[in-house]
């Protein structure tokens, strides 16, 4: 949008070329016009329904805000467009309301709805803005709405929603602080997200709903630590600040020992030193309390909390950070929170902040002032950095001065007093002045160069600026006291320049120092208070003050010169406009001068005017601010800000570190699996996967073998033996041939095909009824681990084969009378359907090989044992892929719409052989017509943004009363939109769509309960959802949940060491994500289902899935 447009929009547009955007005149009208027709094109755009001049409406507006224009009459125009379904529109008109939904409150509650509505858009960013102008309607009618929706945004998949949740909530307990406790779980769940973008907004919003609740960092702690790098700058110092205070409370503190060590290394004297021997039984006491407090210190060496370092460890690099905010975060951190030995570092990185902005350079010289009274070592290497430049401003040479002047010692202070003298000669006066208080500073601190800095301040008394001379006199004055009886000479000068000096401060600095040294000047103090009191009407008040005093202490000291002239100041004072002086005067004559009425103070009249003062100590005015945290507007202004929170003192004791422990579930801690092998190799065949699964698998497996030994003890005939070697021998001869195959296909199947579970399982069900057998069906999870086993360990598990080939070969012939003839036919069957355990050569996934049924050589137990040897992990039957129950079939074509052709399809769950990210559709043409249909086809195929289609081969010829099939690829992008297209044949086209079920855009994994439980764990919080039911009467045995699960979602079956727990494994076939089901049953046909997936869209929809098959 150009410049002149937008100012021709602003004077009405158009139509109103020429017009006054405000009419002054009332007689002429405008003041009504203009303002009707100020927007009327705006208002005509938002109108229209073309999208493209909406937008256009919305970015001029949305620039007239920009620039501080008043857009809110146009809010009725606006807030009509919410509903807009173009999204760059949408989020122009949030942008709008964000910034008027708080003065347009009745009109932004008309749209209420549509903002619920937009809480649940596919864009994420729309999500966020509606989340955002809702939380910007001040009306506490809508609090409920408020916390519905950012519950609902605490839980979506998208982190800038969650984000936007964060700072919402700040907002709502603003609008209604009884919300409390809601909005605290909310930050709970937050606190556990992993995302970088959430941190900072919900620890900003932690600490200003409930910063007390330290319980709910303890968890999230070395979370917080470890994602402190990877956080936007603004959450860096949020979360830092916050870490300060929390370190504060949790760990002890560093530099105890020092500071313990530093008591018993010679106290303070007492400010008015005395002699008397209760002092001198209170310093042997101390004595021996510093010399305790030392040997606990050397006995109990301090040892730094791991949680401590990890802290500090994790900010140091931040102090390499562009942000000045951020380094100034962390060096108050290291400040308050390091080791002495270890706070050096951050001197370097603020000394690189002064070469910032002036703003930037005054907070930082704020923090550095207060730092170097304490830690003055580490600013030392830098003095120069703190030299004063002409291009400074005042506030920042002061400062300047300031850490000059704290960071002075005997070796530097050569330089620094150089550096002094020159700037005494620069035309700032108010830096003078400070730079004279500065060189007072120096020479009280620095004893040897007292007399140095005194020389050159009396040389400055000779100085043509008044105000030089004043600042002077001021500083001399405090620096006499300290040595009075070697400067009388200085005294002396003094006195004569109080004919010159009118400033009075400086007047009645040197009045005060001739009275209080006129034992020193006997001579001159009468005179000076004889030329005093000439002037005493025309001085200021501190000055008249001084007068008195003076006129006291010579009258006490030399009464014979000064009585009178005293007698003459006491009645000029009596009659003064100022009450203070008129009071003094009254006091003063009353205790010098005594009279009959004149109580028993004048006998203390010469003790308490002449009494000794201690020397006045010059301190620096940054000396307490450290009590107040670094970097905070409390510690810029040296005074508590609204919403500070203290610094708390650190602990006397520890508190327990284990509250920071997260819980690491068992599986987890043994995770190599080196270590893994080890443990299995300890153990016979059976329980390679159970050391895994848990003890009562091992178990079961253990008691299952020695019953199989025990019945087949009885009979043990050599044919059978030597049948069971032959069979041995083969096995083991497939067994090599498969290892090779594998070698050889390794590279050709990367992602293993999975088989379904649900056809053993109803075929171990049969079995044991045929069988009657009490014996525990052997469980499939030990499938999947001896898969993985198979390469590692194929030496071990041929020898172990046989070992278990012949304790089952003891109860063959036994086995073998007790299975009636049903169950072989059914066995057979079974056997079909899966895959022949001996002919391991065809491995062709297109057609089911003819298969020899099993049971003419080999007993129903031995395959019974041997079924859940998997030989190969990287190829498997179609029919082993397949659930049990029949696949559903869809209608994409009905044959009258098709007039006479109809066309079904189905999910053949078959990995799709050109592209494997895509899901192969079976598609079934029946022909129902007289004539025949030609040239079957696809054209003018549309999808929705990601989403890809692999043609089926155009079928040249279907002839009438025929069917035929046809395999296509979809890459739905794991999402549940339609893919529609044309069927075409030679005449006709029809449009048609194919819409999956979400449990067909999922693939099954197999894996171990270890691995299934490691990656359950990583998907926790926001990626699990948890729903209870109640199961189908028909659906309560183990066999029916997994049948209906695998029908309702194409997942593989997971090992179980429980029977009350079922559990599911795959990834979405286009982005590979992890989807976890867990069907845990109860008593009374009660369940709860658990889905943990990484696409929380795809999660909540499955569940909903899964529910509806297994409740009804």
């Amino acid at each position: 949008m150009s410049a002149s447009s937008a100012f021709n929009d602003e004077k009405g547009g158009s139509s109103s070329v020429g017009e006054p955007e405000y009419g002054h005149d009332p007689a002429s009208g405008g003041i009504f016009s203009s303002d009707y027709k100020r927007h009327d094109d705006l208002k005509e755009m938002l109108d229209s329904n073309k999208d493209s001049l909406k937008l256009e409406a919305m970015k001029r507006i949305v620039a007239m805000i920009a620039r501080g224009k008043n857009a809110s009459d146009l809010f009725p125009a606006v807030v009509k467009n919410v509903a807009c379904k173009n999204i760059e529109v949408k989020k122009l008109v949030y942008v709008y309301l964000v910034r008027y939904a708080e003065e347009q409150q009745d009109l932004a509650l008309l749209s209420i709805s549509t903002f619920q509505r937009g809480l649940k858009d596919p864009n994420q960013l729309i999500r966020a803005s509606a989340l955002r102008v809702l939380s910007s309607i001040r009306v506490t009618i809508i609090v409920p709405i408020m916390m519905l929706a950012i519950k609902e945004a605490a839980s979506d998949m998208s982190p800038y929603v969650r984000k936007t949740a964060a700072h919402a909530i700040p907002k709502l307990y603003s609008l209604d602080p009884e919300q409390k406790d809601q909005l605290i779980e909310v930050i709970e769940k937050l606190l556990a997200d992993k995302t970088t973008l959430v941190a900072g907004s919900v620890v900003m919003a932690f600490e200003e709903v409930c910063p007390e609740r330290i319980d709910l960092i303890h968890k999230n702690y070395r979370k917080l630590c470890n994602l402190l790098i990877d956080v936007e700058e603004w959450g860096q110092v949020v979360i830092i600040n916050m870490l300060t205070r929390y370190a504060r409370t949790q760990f002890l503190n560093p530099n105890i020992n020092e500071s313990l060590l530093e008591e018993g290394g010679g106290g303070d004297k007492t400010f008015y030193g005395s002699d008397g021997n209760d002092a001198d039984e209170e310093d042997e006491e101390d004595r021996q309390k510093k010399a305790e407090a030392a040997a606990l210190a050397k006995r109990k060496p301090y040892v730094m909390d791991p949680d401590h370092r990890l802290l500090l460890r994790n900010t140091k690099p931040l102090l390499q950070s562009r942000n000045a905010a951020v380094v100034m975060a962390v060096a108050q951190l290291y400040f308050h929170l390091a080791p002495k030995a270890e706070v050096g570092v951050i001197a370097k990185a603020l000394v690189r902040l002064l070469r910032s902005h002036s703003e930037v350079q005054y907070v930082v010289l704020q923090n550095v002032a207060t730092m170097t009274i304490k830690r003055r070592g580490m600013f030392e290497p830098y003095l120069k950095s703190f030299y004063i430049r002409s291009t400074d401003p005042t506030q920042i040479k002061i400062l300047k001065l300031e850490v000059l002047t704290n960071l002075a010692n005997e070796t530097n202070i050569s330089t620094i007093l150089r550096e002094f003298q020159t700037y005494i000669k620069s035309v700032d006066k108010d830096f003078v002045a400070a730079t004279i208080q500065a060189i007072g500073r120096c020479a009280t601190n620095i004893g040897e160069v007292r007399d140095t800095c005194l020389n050159g301040l009396v040389q400055l008394l000779s100085n043509r600026d008044e105000l030089v001379v004043a600042e002077s006199v001021v500083v001399i004055k405090k620096l006499l006291q300290m040595q009075p009886e070697k400067h009388s000479d200085i005294i002396k000068h003094m006195a004569k320049l109080t004919d010159n000096i009118q400033v009075p401060m400086a007047r009645a600095s040197i009045l005060w120092l001739i009275g209080e040294y006129c034992e020193h000047v006997p001579k001159i103090a009468p005179d000076v208070l004889r030329k005093m009191a000439k002037s005493f009407t025309n001085e200021e008040d501190i000055v008249k003050l001084q007068i008195l005093n003076l006129a006291a202490k010579l009258y006490l000291t030399n009464s014979k010169q000064t009585k009178l002239l005293t007698q003459y100041v006491l009645n000029l004072a009596k009659y003064d406009q100022n009450y203070d002086i008129r009071d003094r005067a009254r006091f003063i004559r009353q205790l010098i001068v005594p009279t009959e009425k004149s109580g028993a103070l004048s006998k203390y009249a010469k003790k308490l005017f002449l009494a000794l003062k201690p020397a006045p100590v010059l301190e620096s005015p940054f000396k307490d601010r450290d009590h107040f945290q670094l970097g905070s507007l409390s510690h810029l202004l040296n005074a508590k800000a609204g919403g500070y929170q203290e610094l708390p003192d650190w602990p006397e004791a520890a508190p327990d570190p284990s509250v920071r422990n997260v819980e690491v579930p068992e599986w987890t801690k043994c995770s190599s699996r080196e270590k893994r092998k080890e443990k299995k190799a300890e153990k016979p065949f059976y329980s390679d996967s159970e050391g895994e699964s848990g003890p009562t698998e091992s178990a079961d497996s253990e008691l299952y073998s020695s019953s199989g030994s025990e019945s087949g003890s009885a009979e043990n005939g050599s044919a059978s033996e030597s049948q069971e070697s032959e069979e041995a021998s083969e096995s083991e001869e497939e067994e090599e041939e498969d290892d090779e195959k594998k070698k050889m296909k390794k590279k050709e199947f990367k992602k293993p095909v999975q088989e379904s579970e649900s056809e053993e399982s109803s075929e171990e069900e049969e079995r044991k009824r045929a069988r009657k057998s009490k014996q525990r069906k052997s469980d499939s999870e030990s499938e999947s681990d001896e898969d993985d086993e198979s390469d590692s360990e194929s030496t071990q598990s041929k020898s172990e084969d046989s070992e278990s080939e012949r304790d089952v070969g003891k109860k063959k012939k036994e086995t073998q009378s007790k299975v009636p003839s049903k169950t072989v036919a059914n066995d057979s069957k079974n056997e079909k359907k899966e895959m022949s355990l001996l002919d391991l050569d065809d491995f062709e996934p297109a057609a089911s090989p003819q298969v020899t049924p099993v049971n003419s050589f080999l007993s129903s137990s031995l395959v019974s044992d041997l079924e859940g040897l998997s030989l190969c992990d990287s190829a498997l039957s179609p029919a082993a892929l397949s659930p049990s129950g029949p696949q559903k079939s869809y209608e994409l074509l009905h044959r009258i719409t098709g007039e006479g052709l109809s066309v079904e399809y189905r999910f053949s769950r078959q990995p799709f052989g050109p592209d494997p990210n895509m899901v192969a559709v079976q598609m079934h043409f029946v022909n129902s017509a007289a004539a025949d249909a030609r040239n079957l086809h696809m054209e003018d195929v549309r999808l929705q943004s990601g989403m890809r289609v692999q043609e089926f081969p155009e079928i040249e010829l279907l002839p009438a009363g025929e069917t035929g099939a046809a395999v296509m690829g979809i890459d739905f992008c794991d999402s549940t939109q339609a893919a529609n297209f044309q069927l075409c044949t030679h005449s006709r086209k029809f449009f048609v769509s194919i819409q999956p079920p979400v449990g067909e855009l999922m693939k099954p994994v197999f894996m171990t309960e270890n691995e299934f439980k490691k990656e359950q764990g990583q998907l926790m919080g926001m990626n699990e959802i948890t729903e209870r039911l109640t199961l189908d009467a028909k659906c309560r045995n183990e066999h029916a949940i997994v049948q209906r699960v695998t029908t309702a979602a194409n997942l593989g079956r997971v090992p179980c060491g429980s029977d009350k727990e079922c559990r599911f494994a795959g990834r979405t076939v286009s982005g590979g994500g992890l989807v976890l089901v867990t069907v845990a049953t109860k008593e009374d046909g009660a369940a709860q289902l658990t889905l943990n997936c990484d696409k929380m869209v795809i999660g909540t929809m499955l569940v909903k899935d899964v529910m509806l098959a297994l409740a009804q």
